[in-house]
């Protein structure tokens, strides 16, 4: 028995230096690698897509933990793409575009915290290009973008994507070289980005500066099935600006896609209108959550609905119905009370007003 105890204490340590020495490659649309022996995770990917019908862009933004100081950052595009660094506000007036109503909801007969059940008066709160001959590794440009030195890579072969990841400190896992390669047989291209946070000593954490992409596209495609990579659930909040309310064609292997917000909207100024463009624009808001990463069997395709049907959540507060600060079913038993009373005595004067029969005492 105590050597089964030590075999497992020792497995157990072993797993948990495993866990340390090797890195850990996160994911979000495409794949997070950190540098050396450090570790980093993508927590929350959100993301705005504009998308008119040819040209799509994307602007992310990742919020993220770990102790890594670099990362090299991959995602694949149907297209030549072009990076600039994005603006954080754009996501700031979404939230507040597509933050929820608060909606009254009367109910009659008293609760557990209503009198007569409970003291306590307050009401309940409710429920809440494609690739051409061109050269197996080309770097397109680079630029000092906020924290990140972008270095904008295409590469149409998942080994020359390698040596550069290697020849800038970076090692390709195995696995994502794999996962890339589907990409490289539909004549994808993918951009790397190296990101690096301002001064020494500062890990990547928390939210990193947003990033704009922008390429040629006949459909709405969000690149996701490089996440299947990433070994913590993962969790998706999208942003989809089209001339209708659009809909993941699948789950791709997450929880259903839930619909928290879809309506038009006419951003007149900000970075959500130089965005969206000087039309009226519907938004659509999706939420998803991924618990296990590796099911993720494809890409978001986007699609328009049957109908522009709008949508807004609605946070409901119960409230006990009241007339003059009195509780309605406290006026509705009285009144009752009232009226069964004044029945009764009725009824009792009714037979005593009855005459008697003749010879009755």
């Amino acid at each position: 028995m105590k050597r089964r105890i030590l075999a497992l204490l020792f497995a157990l340590l072993a797993t948990q230096l495993g866990a340390l020495v090797n890195p850990a490659y996160a994911c979000g649309c495409g794949a997070m690698i950190p540098d050396g022996q450090s570790r980093i995770g993508v927590d929350r990917e959100t993301s705005v897509v504009r998308w008119d019908g040819r040209t799509e862009q994307i602007v992310m933004r990742f919020t993220v933990g770990g102790d890594a100081h670099r990362a090299a950052w991959i995602m694949p595009v149907p297209g030549r793409a072009t990076v600039e660094l994005g603006d954080g506000k754009m996501f700031d007036e979404l939230t507040r575009l597509t933050r929820p109503v608060h909606k009254d909801r009367g109910y009659f007969w008293p609760r557990e915290r209503d009198w007569p059940f409970s003291s306590d008066t307050r009401d309940g709160v409710g429920d809440r290009a494609p690739g051409s001959a061109a050269p197996p590794v080309g770097v397109v440009g680079r630029e000092q973008l906020g924290d990140f030195d972008v270095a904008r890579l295409t590469a149409t072969d998942p080994d020359a994507l390698r040596n550069w990841l290697e020849s800038n400190g970076f090692k390709l896992p195995d696995r994502l070289a794999t996962e890339v390669k589907p990409y490289v047989d539909q004549g994808w291209e993918y951009v790397a980005v190296r990101l690096a946070p301002r001064g020494p000593g500062h890990p990547l954490r928390g939210d990193l500066d947003p990033l704009r992409i922008r390429f040629d596209s006949a459909r709405l495609v969000y690149p996701m099935r490089l996440s299947r990579m990433a070994q913590t659930p993962q969790s998706l909040g999208l942003y989809v600006l089209a001339d209708h309310r659009m809909e993941p064609a699948s789950p791709i292997g997450g929880s259903a896609p839930e619909v928290t917000f879809a309506g038009t909207i006419h951003p007149e100024d900000g970075p959500l209108a130089d965005l969206a463009g000087a039309e009226p624009v519907f938004l659509t808001a999706v939420d998803q959550r991924f618990p296990v990463p590796s099911r993720i069997d494809a890409d978001h395709e986007l699609r328009a609905t049957a109908k522009d049907t709008p949508y807004r959540r609605a946070i409901y507060h119960d409230k006990l119905l009241r007339v003059g600060g009195v509780p309605l079913w406290l006026l509705t038993l009285g009144a009752a009370m009232v009226a069964l009373t004044a029945a009764s005595v009725a009824v009792v004067r009714r037979r005593e007003r009855r005459p008697r029969p003749a010879g009755a005492s």
